[in-house]
């Protein structure tokens, strides 16, 4: 049985003519350009810890099979803001797995697109725990709540938004949460 041990957040961006291009300079970018990369679903694994990024590439070879949870976002306008975020949250009790999730949009600031995408991982989270809430409150004050409440841990974030390129240039930007044995 495989269950991720160890997970490390990463982003980058790229501007190329091609749209893949494009997309393996933000992988380049991001360091994560020479794995097979397997995009999985949203769960944080129990008892995972969050390692620097350098860490986690220590532990990969060239050409393997690495499991990740990827957001990207491209755009070929001109002045266009491209996002693109990932999400986390952790349980208080660390045998209880979390969430990771994807946001990936147009126009928002890197603050608004990362609260986003924790908020998104917090609420699924939450709900897990039968923690009750309003979904019609704003993120900062759910946020308080998950701290008062005591069974969300933390919660984190990695985004990267780029310009789309004056030229019409195909710009990508993406954010990874990449899962290790």
């Amino acid at each position: 049985m495989y269950v991720p041990t160890k997970i490390f957040l990463t982003k980058g961006v790229g501007i190329h003519k091609e749209k893949l291009q494009s997309f393996e300079k933000a992988l380049r970018s991001a360091k994560i350009e020479k794995f097979n990369l397997v995009r999985v679903s949203s769960i944080f694994p129990p008892r995972c810890k969050v390692i620097s990024r350098a860490k986690g590439l220590h532990h990969l070879t060239a050409g393997q099979i690495v499991h990740c949870v990827l957001a990207e976002q491209a755009t070929k306008e001109p002045n266009r803001l491209a996002v693109a975020s990932v999400g986390v949250a952790m349980p208080s009790d660390t045998n209880q797995y979390g969430y990771l999730a994807e946001h990936h949009c147009f126009g928002q600031n890197d603050d608004k697109a990362g609260d986003y995408a924790e908020d998104l991982a917090a609420c699924m989270l939450a709900t897990t725990l039968g923690i009750e809430f309003d979904e019609d409150v704003h993120w900062d004050e759910r946020k308080e709540l998950w701290k008062i409440n005591n069974q969300i841990y933390k919660t984190r974030n990695v985004t990267q938004s780029a310009v789309g390129h004056k030229k019409g240039l195909w710009t990508t930007v993406i954010a990874a949460a990449v899962l290790l044995a």
